[in-house]
């Protein structure tokens, strides 16, 4: 019988490990502990090498984090499943996301790992798996790993003692991908008289942003740059740009640049300290593609988040906006079905699949001011012309077990608000995938109006999941 050790929960419960952006929880308590992690890399393993093992081949697979405490223990607990497997380990220490994703490719590796809660608290933390290719599991090999996870023989595949495999660190993988950021900028450009203030949220980037900025002649700024284990995402990065945006003003910087924990979000603060999110950014950068020949497709893909002003600017470009599910994985895989080589989120990640197969903050970033360079304009004239449509976007806090969106009184009022906006505006109520919450997301031309209705939508989402739990 399977000893699940430190681990709570149903069995259904158990069953499902991963959510929208890999496994995600708060730190040493299940499933993020020690025990589930370590079941995980031997599992995920399994899966990378192949059940029936290949021989006289070497297997590996890269592992990164963001700089928060708990990233010790669970590299830990990844690099004593995957050994136990005869997987070797490449650990590259912190780095953001993407590079992960470059590396797994570049050092042709089976697999990534990135252990990293994103833009979460620091007492939270993650496991996001790359392909070979460098691109997040489909849905199908994420079940393979649960399934193996929970198997109770999961030792039948465990290989001899002569078979283990070893762990190694790269020293040079944050100059690797700096060099890599490096070459997605125009060789025939520089950033020689640009000050650019770069927020790294005391995350995975606090080295590396930097250096790629400062290395193509920007004058740079850093800020959240000294992470102490605790502080990642606190206070600054890209969900809390007040502090970017004090600081463009304060020191008269060209742009500023925000990047969450892992690096993989880009938020953008213009010269007038106007804040850009990734909506924007894919406007700017959509048009600028299809000026030079360069987009494909014939649109861009981005998900139910973005702004219908997005989707209206678009289409004054002859441009289509296509919509996916919340989630850059869910982006990708739409652009690689229909051959479109830019997508992304309002949220901040953008993926520019000529240069990366991941969300890159930087890479994103570098973009902006290769249009800044080129046209030696400011930012602030390169994105006239998109009006944002008012949008609200509130979170109810709900149990892992409640769902209220199935009650009918819920359903109706979504309804409702639907006819109510049809043509104008848009609704969209979904449970997050990362954390136990609802979020009610209402646009329409008038601020008013739709601040009110998701008010009342979110009071009664609240109202029926008390009830839930009463019974």
């Amino acid at each position: 019988m399977l000893n699940m050790v430190g681990m709570s929960g149903s069995k259904k419960d158990q069953g499902k490990l991963f959510g929208t952006d890999g496994v995600r929880s708060r730190a040493n308590i299940y499933p993020m502990t020690a025990e589930l992690v370590l079941r995980l890399g031997r599992a995920a393993g399994v899966v990378f090498r192949g059940r029936e093992r290949t021989q006289n081949r070497r297997h590996s697979v890269v592992i990164g984090k963001d700089t928060r405490l708990s990233g010790y223990l669970f590299e830990s607990a990844l690099r004593a499943g995957f050994t136990s497997m005869g997987i070797h380990c490449i650990q590259v220490g912190s780095l953001p996301t993407p590079a992960i994703a470059f590396l797994t490719r570049a050092l042709r590796a089976d697999a990534g790992v990135m252990i990293s809660a994103s833009h979460n608290p620091f007492y939270d933390n993650g496991i996001k798996f790359f392909s070979a290719n460098g691109m997040k599991l489909p849905d199908s090999m994420e079940g393979e790993i649960e399934q193996l996870v929970w198997e109770n023989d999961l030792d039948r595949y465990q290989p001899s003692a002569h078979e283990l495999g070893k762990a190694t660190i790269i020293d040079d993988a944050g100059g690797r991908y700096i060099e890599f950021c490096k070459n997605c900028f125009p060789k025939e450009l520089r950033l020689d008289g640009l000050r650019v203030v770069v927020d790294c949220a005391h995350g995975a980037s606090y080295k590396v942003a930097p250096a790629v900025f400062w290395e193509l002649g920007a004058e740079v700024v850093p800020i959240g740059n000294a992470p102490n284990g605790y502080n990642i995402n606190d206070g600054f990065g890209a969900l809390h740009p007040e502090a970017l945006q004090r600081k463009v003003q304060e020191v008269r910087a060209d742009i500023g640049v925000a990047f969450d924990g892992d690096a993989d979000r880009l938020m953008v603060c213009d010269e007038k300290g106007r804040l850009l999110n990734g909506d924007h950014v894919l406007a700017m950068s959509a048009v600028a593609m299809q000026r030079e020949g360069s987009l494909r497709g014939g649109g861009v893909v981005a998900t139910v988040m973005s702004n219908l002003g997005l989707e209206r600017f678009l289409t004054q470009h002859d441009l289509q906006l296509i919509r996916t599910r919340v989630g850059d994985r869910h982006v990708l895989e739409r652009m690689i079905q229909g051959g479109y080589n830019l997508g992304g989120e309002q949220s901040g990640h953008m993926i520019f699949l000529d240069k990366n197969t991941t969300g890159d903050g930087i890479v994103s970033a570098l973009k902006i001011l290769e249009l800044m360079a080129s046209s030696r304009r400011p930012l602030s004239e390169l994105i006239t012309g998109m009006e944002i449509v008012p949008q609200v976007l509130q979170n109810v806090v709900v149990a892992n077990d409640r769902d209220p969106l199935s009650h009918p009184e819920v359903k109706e009022a979504i309804a409702e608000a639907e006819r109510t906006l049809a043509g104008s505006g848009r609704v969209l109520v979904r449970k997050s995938g990362t954390e136990p919450t609802v979020r009610v997301m209402l646009e329409g031309d008038n601020q008013e109006r739709i601040e009110v209705m998701a008010s009342e939508l979110c009071q009664m989402i609240q109202r029926v999941a008390g009830l839930a739990r009463d019974e």
